[in-house]
């Protein structure tokens, strides 16, 4: 009896190396589509956020009868500043939390004793476009009234 040999199965080296061209032109096309929408996200969660500092300053101020200061800053969300009597806190669940790139949030109040809530972006330093763009609360006050 004669045994024949089992044609052997499977991919040659051309069919592979056509494959993973193919694969790596796709990920070529999707990939920075789906990074971009890595960094949208993060920049509504830092708007998410920022709408609860406000909620959590608005109900600070009935309390207080002013915003914390730019000293106190969000802090006073979660700790009764030393020279505030009708602190009724906390108005945070938890401690103020970073932004979604890791960096804290900038607190500041102007002459007005209007408040604004600043994430300097991923690379955390003022300026930029794209992901590195500074996102405010007042501007997308603005954008929610316009």
């Amino acid at each position: 009896m004669r045994r024949r040999k089992k044609k052997e199965m499977g991919f040659s080296l051309i069919e592979l190396l056509i494959v993973m061209v193919i694969m790596g032109l796709l990920a070529a096309l999707v990939g920075p589509r789906m990074f971009g929408k890595v960094g949208k996200s993060k920049q509504k969660a830092a708007l998410a956020q920022m709408a609860l500092f406000e909620t959590a300053l608005d109900t600070y101020r009935l309390d207080v009868g002013k915003y914390p200061s730019a000293e106190q800053g969000l802090q006073a969300l979660r700790t009764k500043p030393s020279d505030v009597e009708k602190w009724d806190g906390p108005y945070l669940p938890k401690a103020v939390p970073k932004d979604p790139w890791g960096n804290p949030y900038v607190y500041k109040q102007n002459d007005n004793g209007e408040v604004e809530i600043i994430s300097l972006g991923a690379n955390g330093t003022e300026g930029g476009e794209g992901e590195d763009k500074d996102i405010s609360n007042r501007e997308a006050d603005n954008e929610d009234a316009g």
